[in-house]
This record gives C-alpha cells, structure tokens and sequence, in this order.
C-alpha cells in the first residue's frame, strides 16, 4: 500500500486535499495545482469557499489570478468534509492559538482531526503543518486516526511538515522555502518526502514527527529571544540618549558572529507571540521551567506598555493629555506592507489608547475596513492620509511601516510623531523614538 501511494504521488495522479484554505493552506493549494495535483481544498467558512470557486482571493499578496488559474486546472473549494474518501494526502493547515490563560488550544486541530475520521479510508497520507509542542502528532493524532481502524505505517500514513509561510516577502515562495518532514514511521517518513517532493524544491527529513515539530518551535523561539533581547538594548539605549537604530545598523556591518533583529512596537504574526508558550507549557511536562524563553516573553509582551507611556509623555511635553487627544495610528498589520491582523501589536496599542481616553483613527493601506475579530472590536476604517486629515491629528503614531506610506507628508503635517519603527532617523520634539 505504501508502494502503491508514493507512485501515485510521485505521477502526480494522487488527488490533494488541504484542510484550512489561509495563509498558510491557499498557497499550498496553488502550489499543488501548478504542478498538475488534482486539490480539493476545505475550510468551514462558506464565504471562503464561494469566494475561492468564483476564482477570486480574499488574500492581499495573493493574487485572483493564481486563483482562478488553479480553478482552471481542477481546484475547487468545499464545507462538505464528505468528499474527504475521494482524496489521497490530507494536509491540515488550521490555526493553534492560545487560550486566556497563555496555553496552547489545540481544538482546531483536534475538531478538524475528528472531522476526517468518519471518511478516512486505507491508502491515505496525514499531514500536520499547524504549528504545536512537540508530541502532538504522536499523542493526539494517532491515537484518533488509528481509532478509526486504521494502522499506521501500514496502511495508512502520518506525518508532521511545518508551514514556513512568510506572508508578502517577495525573496520566497512556498516552493522555494526549504520544507522539513519527520515521520510517525519510516515508512510514513518515505510517503511524506514523496508527498512534498514534487512541489518543493529541497524536502528535509528528520527522525520523527516530534523532531519536526521542535524543529518549527526552535526557528520562532529563536526569533522571539533576539527580538526580546533588541527590544530591551532600545529601552536602555533609550534612557542613555542613545538612538538603537543607529547602533544595530552600525553593529550590522561585522561581517561575522552578528545578526541584525530590530524592536517593534511588540510581536505579532501567527507564529513568534506564539510558540514560544507551546513549548514553555510542554516542557513543564518534564519537569523544565525555560527561563530564557520566558524571560524574552515578558520583554516583548510589555512593549506596548512602553510605547502607550512614550506617547503620553511625548502628549505632555505638549501641554496634552492621553485622554481626549485625537491619535491617528498608522499600521494595523502585524508586518509591513501586507494585510495580516494575527496577533498585531497595533490592535493592542488601538486598545489601550481608548482605554485612556484617546479617540483613536487608523489609516492602512492594506487594512481598508477593520476586520471581525475573535478578541478585538474597532468599528473603523482607514483614514487617508492628506495633509489636512494629518495636521487634524495631536499624535501620529507610527506602527507599523508601510511601503506606501508618504513618509515625508505625513513629517510635514504631523504636529507629534512617535515613531516605533525607527524609519526616521532624526529625533526632535516632533518626532519621538519609542
């Protein structure tokens, strides 16, 4: 059976089927049609499904032509978990959030899991891409799929390959990111590479799936710690007189033994506020308290605190109080020059500033409308940016930095400007670094 399953993934006559059509599945369902896959995606929201069927994108930086060119080549979009028996590979792309109490929810993948099993037959690859502690697959995957009286490794196959999506970076691709794949079994290992062998250009196996699944924590962990570490060096630079931005571009110029990570306003994205709290909330499990980990947690959760207190100070230089300042916050995104809300440290800034009294304006040029949200409401959209609405403003404040910002009308006709970015290099009672 194993044998018989490569083949038909190897001659591109296996049909896909993609579980969670965001910004992680849609790619990889385009992916899989480009090179002749028959994919079914599903997902649970009937508006996705009938958006994606009439050929069009509800992702910025996807474009509706990928979408209606994998339509043309055989790509349909559907609720009805039924149609699960036609498919070959399942790979699920769902969220794993966290709860109130910062651990990890793993329902969606968990639902979606119990979901498949009524239409699961022999002959069939799983994959689980979404982000989780290591274990996962082991302890909560197979036991489910096997309930179904199903064996695998013998007929049929699990395998975790974290997504390495990179939403708006034009240097990469899904086919172009290196893809790791670890298996329950050597045999699932062998059905996994041949699963992703096609549409990726370098497949990297390990020994298992709980070495894959550590393996996406370290990257993020990785990230989230250098980035902890940044934002701490701006507030001490800060409190010296010294301009952070400055310094991280000079220490960037050591051609060895030094990697450039800027500060921010805090994280967001749907993997480095994350992760890390996957694997702090596992490894407690076993008895370690990651300190580090933690530690670089709480830097970067407090950051916009910090900035909430730079621009109340910067107000008050101005004879000007928090509380019924108009502020115009520019950037909603989690990252430059694309549409992702997931985790945005803006939205928490947004919060906090109406909680003290601000009336509070955004203007993003990938945001049009503020978008429904599981934990956040804003009944706004975009303001745009001309000098009159600019100069209308007793704060700008400088979230997230945009490509298409007009960064020299908005220092012309802004009155204050607390900038969280570091994209203009001058400061002056005008523009405050924070």
């Amino acid at each position: 059976m194993k044998a018989k399953l490569i083949q038909k993934l190897n001659n591109k006559q296996a049909k896909i089927g993609i579980v969670g059509l965001g910004y992680v599945g849609l790619p990889l369902s385009i992916r899989y049609s480009e090179v002749g896959y028959k994919v079914i995606g599903f997902d649970i929201d009937p508006d996705k499904v009938k958006t994606l069927d009439q050929g069009k994108s509800y992702i910025e930086h996807i474009p509706s032509e990928s979408i209606q060119k994998a339509v043309d080549q055989g790509f349909e979009a559907t609720s009805d978990f039924s149609r699960i028996s036609e498919t070959d590979a399942l790979i699920l792309c769902v969220p794993t959030p966290l709860n109130q109490y910062r651990e990890p929810d793993l329902s969606f993948v968990l639902n979606t899991t119990d979901a498949l099993l009524p239409y699961l037959r022999p002959g069939q690859v799983v994959s689980l891409e979404s982000t989780t502690y290591p274990g996962t697959t082991d302890e909560e995957l197979l036991p489910r799929i096997e309930s179904a009286g199903l064996k695998v490794g013998e007929n049929a196959f699990l395998v975790y390959s974290p997504e390495r999506e990179d939403p708006g970076n034009p240097n990469f691709s899904t086919r172009t990111i290196p893809k790791v794949c670890g298996g329950h079994t050597p045999e699932c290992l062998e059905v996994g590479l041949a699963l992703y062998g096609q549409v990726i250009d370098k497949v990297v196996p390990v020994s298992s799936t709980r070495a894959a699944e550590l393996t996406k924590l370290l990257e993020n962990i990785h990230r989230a710690v250098n980035i902890g570490l940044v934002n701490e060096m701006k507030i001490v630079a800060d409190k010296m007189g010294i301009d952070i931005h400055e310094v991280i571009r000079a220490a960037a110029t050591k051609p060895f033994g030094f990697v450039p990570y800027y500060p921010g306003p805090g994280l967001g994205g749907h993997c480095i506020p994350i992760d890390p709290f996957y694997l702090t909330w596992k490894a407690r499990e076993y008895g370690v308290h990651t300190r580090f980990i933690e530690l670089a947690g709480e830097v970067n959760s407090s950051m916009p605190d910090y900035v909430i207190a730079k621009v109340g100070a910067a107000l008050n230089s101005l004879k000007k109080s928090v509380n019924g300042s108009r502020i115009l916050v520019l950037g909603i995104s989690y990252k430059k020059n694309v549409d992702d809300m997931r985790e945005s440290p803006s939205v928490a800034l947004m919060e906090k500033l109406r909680d003290l009294g601000a009336e509070v304006s955004y203007s993003d040029p990938h945001v049009p409308v503020f978008p429904k949200m599981r934990e956040h409401k804003f009944d706004l959209s975009t303001v745009p940016l001309d000098y009159d609405t600019i100069t209308s403003y007793d704060c700008v404040l400088l979230a997230t930095d945009h490509d298409r910002f007009d960064y020299g009308l908005i220092k012309k006709a802004a009155k204050l400007i607390v900038d969280t970015r570091g994209h203009y290099q001058e400061s002056s009672l005008q523009i405050i670094k924070a």
